[in-house]
């Protein structure tokens, strides 16, 4: 199975496990885009994310950690 920027939460979800350390609430979407490009099962285009998706990985992410 490949990751496609639509597939925030899971994406979301994997960036929790790996990164346990950080606080998604205080990310920039520099970072957050960097890691996301970085993970394993990661295979799209670096220009299909904007600012909402990044956003609806981060809205994610934090839910997650609750």
């Amino acid at each position: 199975m490949s990751l496609k920027w639509v597939d925030v939460q899971e994406i979301a979800i994997q960036l929790a496990e790996s990164k346990p350390d950080v606080d998604p609430r205080s990310l920039n979407f520099v970072d957050l885009r960097k890691w996301v490009m970085e993970l394993p099962e990661f295979d799209d285009a670096p220009d299909r994310s904007g600012e909402k998706v990044l956003e609806a990985i981060q809205a994610y992410w934090i839910e997650e950690l609750d």
